[in-house]
This record gives C-alpha cells, sequence and structure tokens, in this order.
C-alpha cells in the first residue's frame, strides 16, 4: 500500500489482485469504517459481495452515524458529523454509492450539488444573556503569548506533545481567547484532552482556520447521517451480495503469533472468530483465505437513552466492544493498550441531546437567534450556536429541515450537546446528567432566549426531548503515547486488520467520517494488495498560501510587526516587496501593500 495525490491515481481503477475471488472477509461491528471497507473489497479489490460478512452486536448498521425514530420517545441523534471538502477517502468511497433520491447520481454528486445551491455558514455561533449576540465579531483575540502557544504546538514533534494535556502545553491566554471557544465547542475538546489531537487537528485542518467563527468551513447531508450516507451505503452494499448478520456479537479472536526468527519475520495470523448469537456460542474457523477486520474500542459504548420524563443514565458497566478489544490487546503488544482510553469515563463522557418541537412557539425563537427561517428547508443555524455563559458550555443546532424523512412538516429537529455536564445549570441548577429531557429543555429555552415565565410550559408541551449520555464519546482524544492504538495492520499480520477510530494511520485525525473511512480503505488496500494509492491526507499543512492565509486569521487581520529601527524595516520591506514572497505577504495581508 502507498500514499498517492493527483487525478492520475484517483481516477485510475485497480485491477483484480490474484486471488481475490477466493477470499472470504469478515468485518467486525458494522459502523462506518466495516461498511467502507466492504465496499473496497468490492469495488476495488474485486471480492464477490456474497463473500464478505458483517458482524453486528446491534440490530442496526451505522455505528455511531445514527440517527432513529424511536415511537414512545422521538427522534434521536446521538451526535452529527461534520463534513468538509477534502475528506478524500470518504468522497472517494461516496462517488460509486448511488443516491436513493437523485436518479443517475452518486451520494457524492447529491452532496455537492445540495452545498453549492445552500452553502453553509452561521449568522450567529455565538450567544451570552439568554440569546443576545456575544459580540465575538468572528475576532479569535489571540493576543501574542496565545498565537506564540500556536505556533509551539504546531512546530512540535509529536513525541513531545505525547502523553501531555492541552491545559499543560497552552496557557490562560490561549484557553480564554475566542479561538479556543469556537474550536473546543465545534470539535468537542476539553482542557485535559491530549495535545497531540490538539496538533493534529491544526495540522489537518489548517486550511479551514479562517472558517472557524461563522462555520463556513463545514459541509452538511440533507438528513440526517444515517438517512444520508448509512443507509444508500448499506443497500448498494446488499446488492452486491454482502451479507449482515444482527444480534451477533464477536466476543474474541485466537491468533497464531510466530516471533521474528533471524530466518523469518514475524508472522501473525487470526485463526478463529468467537461469538455469541441469539445468546448461544458460534463462531468460525479462519483460514489462509479467510480476512478479518475488526472494529476496536467505540465512542458510542454503552450509550443509554433517556426521554422527556428520564434522565439519561451512565453506564459504567461492562462494555463489550471495549471488553473484546481487552482480550486482543493480553495477547501481543502490538494489538494496542486499551485503557488508556477507556479507563476514564469522567474524562470521556458527555450528553446529548434531541428537542423536537411541537408547535410554532420555539421556532419562533429559534428564527431570532439564527435569524433564518427554520422552516425554509435551507440552512438554519449553519452549525452550533454556543452560548457562551452557559454553566454546561451547551451548543445547539438546527440543521437543514426535515431532518428526518418521516418527520412533520410542522416539527423542527434540535440538537444540543454539553461538555460540562455534571455542573449545576443556570436555570434548572441541576447538572445535565440529572435531568430529564423535559428539564434539559428548560435549560437550552433558558439560553435560547425564551421569556423565563414561558420556559417551563413550553418545555412541558411544546416539546419532547430525548437526552443521551455517552460514557466514552471523546475517549480518543485522551492523552495517548505511541504504541496505545495499534496499527491498521501490525506488522507481521497476513490476514487481519484493525479499522476504526482507536486503529493509527498517519496524519489523519480521529472524530471524523474521514478517518473511519480511510482506516477501511487502508487495511483493505494492504492486507489484498490493491494496485492504487489510498487519497493521501489534504496537505494544507505544507500549502505556503494555506498557512499565510491562516496566519492573517490568527491575527484578526493585524499585519506583521517587525523588529528594529524603522529605517532598517523599511528597506528590509522593499527588499522583500520586490519577490514573490513580498507578493504572497502582501496579497494575504501581513504587510502593507505600497504598490498602489
Amino acid at each position: 500500500m502507498y500514499y498517492s495525490s493527483g487525478n492520475y491515481e484517483a481516477f485510475a481503477r485497480p485491477r483484480k489482485p490474484e486471488g481475490a475471488e477466493r477470499k472470504r472477509a469478515w468485518f467486525v461491528g458494522a459502523g462506518l469504517a466495516s461498511l467502507a471497507g466492504a465496499a473496497f473489497l468490492v469495488r476495488d479489490a474485486h471480492v464477490p459481495g456474497e463473500r464478505i460478512t458483517v458482524l453486528e452486536r446491534l440490530k442496526l448498521a451505522g455505528g455511531a452515524l445514527d440517527g432513529i425514530k424511536e415511537p414512545a420517545k422521538g427522534f434521536v441523534v446521538r451526535g452529527g458529523r461534520e463534513l468538509e471538502d477534502h475528506m478524500e477517502c470518504l468522497w472517494d468511497l461516496f462517488r460509486s454509492v448511488p443516491s436513493l433520491e437523485v436518479e443517475n447520481a452518486s451520494v457524492l454528486d447529491e452532496f455537492y450539488w445540495l452545498n453549492k445551491d445552500d452553502p453553509n455558514f452561521s449568522l450567529q455561533r455565538v450567544t451570552e444573556r439568554c440569546g443576545q449576540d456575544a459580540g465575538t465579531d468572528g475576532l479569535f483575540a489571540l493576543d501574542d503569548k496565545a498565537q506564540k502557544d500556536i505556533v509551539r504546538v504546531f512546530l512540535a514533534t509529536r513525541e513531545e506533545l505525547e502523553g501531555k494535556r492541552i491545559d499543560e502545553v497552552f496557557s490562560r491566554n490561549f484557553l480564554d481567547s475566542n479561538f479556543w471557544l469556537y474550536w473546543r465547542t465545534m470539535f468537542a475538546f476539553e482542557e485535559w484532552h491530549g495535545a497531540l489531537e490538539m496538533k493534529l487537528y491544526l495540522h489537518r485542518f489548517i486550511h479551514h482556520i479562517g472558517g472557524l467563527p461563522d462555520l463556513s468551513a463545514l459541509k452538511f447531508t440533507k438528513y440526517n447521517q444515517y438517512e444520508s450516507l448509512v443507509l444508500p451505503l448499506t443497500r448498494w452494499l446488499m446488492d452486491q451480495g454482502v451479507r449482515f448478520r444482527f444480534d451477533v456479537e464477536v466476543t474474541d479472536i485466537d491468533f497464531a503469533l510466530s516471533p521474528a526468527t533471524p530466518d523469518s519475520p514475524a508472522r501473525k495470523q487470526a485463526t478463529r472468530l468467537h461469538w455469541r448469537e441469539a445468546g448461544a456460542a458460534g463462531g468460525v474457523d479462519l483460514g489462509e483465505d479467510d480476512l478479518v477486520f475488526t472494529t476496536i474500542g467505540s465512542l458510542t459504548e454503552n450509550s443509554d437513552n433517556g426521554d422527556q420524563h428520564t434522565p439519561a443514565r451512565l453506564d459504567e458497566g461492562p462494555a463489550p466492544a471495549w471488553d473484546l478489544w481487552r482480550r486482543i490487546a493480553a495477547k501481543d503488544p502490538a494489538f494496542g493498550r486499551p485503557e488508556v482510553f477507556c479507563g476514564d469515563i469522567a474524562r470521556s463522557k458527555w450528553e446529548s441531546a434531541t428537542v423536537t418541537t411541537l408547535d410554532p412557539r420555539i421556532p419562533h425563537h429559534i428564527r431570532k437567534v439564527a435569524r433564518r427561517d427554520p422552516f425554509s428547508g435551507g440552512v438554519v443555524t449553519g452549525g452550533i450556536v454556543t452560548a457562551r455563559d452557559s454553566s454546561w458550555l451547551l451548543s445547539w443546532t438546527v440543521n437543514r429541515q426535515p431532518h428526518f424523512k418521516q418527520q412533520p412538516a410542522d416539527q423542527i429537529v434540535v440538537w444540543l450537546y454539553s461538555l460540562f455536564v455534571d455542573r449545576p445549570g443556570d436555570f434548572v441548577r441541576k447538572p445535565m446528567q440529572e435531568c430529564t429531557g423535559e428539564e434539559i429543555t428548560r435549560e437550552w429555552l433558558y439560553h435560547l432566549g425564551v421569556p423565563v415565565e414561558e420556559i417551563p410550559e413550553l418545555a412541558a408541551s411544546a416539546a419532547r426531548c430525548v437526552p443521551v449520555m455517552m460514557p466514552y464519546v471523546t475517549s480518543f482524544f485522551l492523552p495517548r503515547r505511541a504504541g496505545d492504538r495499534p496499527d491498521v495492520v501490525p506488522e507481521g499480520a497476513v490476514n487481519f486488520a484493525f479499522i476504526g477510530q482507536f486503529a493509527e494511520t498517519t496524519r489523519d485525525c480521529i472524530f471524523t467520517t474521514e478517518y473511519s473511512v480511510r482506516t477501511g480503505m487502508e487495511a483493505v488496500y494492504r492486507l489484498l494488495g490493491v494496485e492504487r494509492g489510498v487519497p493521501e491526507v489534504f496537505n494544507s499543512t505544507y500549502d505556503v498560501r494555506k498557512l499565510l492565509a491562516a496566519t492573517t486569521r490568527l491575527r484578526d487581520g493585524a499585519e506583521l510587526d517587525l523588529p528594529g529601527p524603522e529605517f532598517l524595516r523599511k528597506r528590509l520591506l522593499r527588499r522583500v516587496e520586490a519577490t514573490e514572497v513580498g507578493e504572497l505577504l502582501q496579497e494575504f495581508g501581513l504587510i502593507e501593500d505600497d504598490r498602489s
């Protein structure tokens, strides 16, 4: 396997690898990584679909990419995915998946046209004082010390940041800035999360720095992520003959492990899958032509749904996905260290909620903050709106409506989440994790700007809310070191790979749909020897134009302050201005353009 960029490899169709028709593939878990891996097996490795089986403990595919209507509770979305142009592997996948709504179009075509016609941006990103504009004015408010913090982390090696927290490498100046407010709420970072992850995000999305304040960096699907992405992909896979077996919990994997010798390299082979299906023990022996792709860990494991009158429960009990990784990891140090990620629920949990409005009264207040009609069918909030003075640090969003195909035309689906779920609220005076759906709605309505005397009645009769507690939702952000996540294909592995958010691949960052798809693609290409390059991570971090544009935005448009006497600065600038470097600096506003 190798990485590539450019049209030459992007448009090429790989030939069938030798012996592909004899392969039999098993995917553990039916999240996006597995669905993508199965698709690449069919499309690029030419493995017959009927020889691919996806094993899933739950009754539905999609993993964290969910969206469902529970008859007794209402619509439920555990989280939303923020998408962008340069998710190279994701769009490589969905260019081949037919749209379910637009004839003779792919999911990528449908998505591209939607966001061309209705581009995303926010008209009010941050509020305070019960729905009032917080007056951030799109500025990052980074002083010199905070800017130096960013540069230092950006230039640091990965090794320098391993095991360190964000608040250990960034000063209070940075953590009190608008930049950190935009950043942490958009990506769900906490101050105790890993500085390495922060660095990887800075490199990965440096081209979107300018779009942070108004969220114009983002793109969204027409409906919830299950109906827009998972459903067309699973239908296409089924059309290719791929088998899905639900209610099957894989409990362990056996391996034959041979250490390296002077005459031969290390060899690692998966030899048996163990599972429980409908309560009964079962499994399958694995031969040379059997391939196993295992999703390790899970950010949505042990999620618990409350309802309008019941708080969501924090489930700290047995967690099957994590228990499976623990059993696997105990067999070889190269298989990772799951306890690094699942051993501190207090640091990895947060809670979300889905509010469905039942009449026009609450949408009236949404319109005031979003400055758009929530019933228009187009962009509404343009991404999350953060209540800066919320004790919970509550953020909420209204995507294009309807958010579900089954949604009545007179209802609005709102998604919200809080980073501090164990702090008392400002109106309810209880921690979010102890609140019912109705109480969470009250707290949100307070920060939305609803008159306080109207809040109790509106929360009780004008909305229905489903809270969801997720113990492990940011577990992959916890401080880590090299080796804590296993390689997608560990050294010596001949017939198995690890995929998903807790497998290690180069330069990309987790908590994205792209990362899941990338690990599935790399696993297939490496194990099958597919003769096509995996699209490399977008190279904005090496593009001087992107770096200069980001520098301008981080400085809120201020010109560079060159040191030294005035006459020397002018002389230096005259020399620089006459070069291509000078033209670039002038183009991006870092030095004054005197050419006029």
